[in-house]
C-alpha cells in the first residue's frame, strides 16, 4: 500500500515539477526571483524524497508481507481530497477547507467531536487570515462567495 501511495505521489510530484520548470519563469523581468523559484524547489524536493522513500521501502520489504489494514482509510481520504478539489470551485477556499477538515477528522479522529469541530473551524480560518489578510493572496472564491 505504501509503495502504491508513494508512486502516486511521485507521479503527481513529477507533473507538478514539469509545470514548475516549463511554465513558470525562474526570474522576473526585473531580474529578481520569479514565480517559478519556490515551485521548482518544492517539486524537485518532492521527486527526490519520493524516489528515496521508494528505494528505502524496497530494501526493507520482507517477502510475503501482508497488505496494510488501513487501505480502505487511505482510499476514503483520497476520495475526500478529490471532493475537496471539486468543492474549491463550488464553495470557495474557506468553506471547502472547513468541510474537508470536518469530514477527514470525523474519519481519522473518531469520538472527539469538540476537538474535531475546533480544528475544522480554527485551522481553515487561520489559513484564510494568513493568506488573504496578511499575505494579500487570493483563495478561490467559488460560486458562493463569502461576504468578507
Amino acid at each position: 500500500m505504501r509503495a502504491g501511495f508513494l508512486l502516486a505521489i511521485l507521479f503527481l510530484a513529477g507533473g507538478y515539477s514539469y509545470l514548475a520548470f516549463s511554465e513558470l519563469p525562474y526570474l522576473s523581468s526585473a531580474g529578481r526571483l520569479g514565480p517559478g523559484f519556490f515551485p521548482r524547489i518544492i517539486g524537485a524536493s518532492l521527486v527526490v524524497l519520493c524516489v528515496y522513500s521508494l528505494y528505502a521501502d524496497a530494501r526493507a520489504a520482507r517477502p510475503g508481507e501482508a497488505r496494510s489494514p488501513y487501505w480502505r482509510t487511505a482510499v476514503v481520504v483520497a476520495l475526500l481530497t478529490a471532493a475537496f478539489v471539486v468543492l474549491l470551485e463550488v464553495l470557495g477556499g474557506l468553506a471547502s477547507m472547513i468541510v474537508f477538515m470536518a469530514a477527514a477528522l470525523a474519519l481519522l479522529n473518531r469520538g472527539r467531536h469538540l476537538q474535531n469541530a475546533l480544528l475544522a473551524l480554527l485551522l481553515p480560518v487561520s489559513l484564510y487570515f494568513l493568506f488573504v489578510v496578511w499575505l494579500n493572496a487570493a483563495l478561490p472564491r467559488g460560486m458562493i462567495p463569502l461576504p468578507f
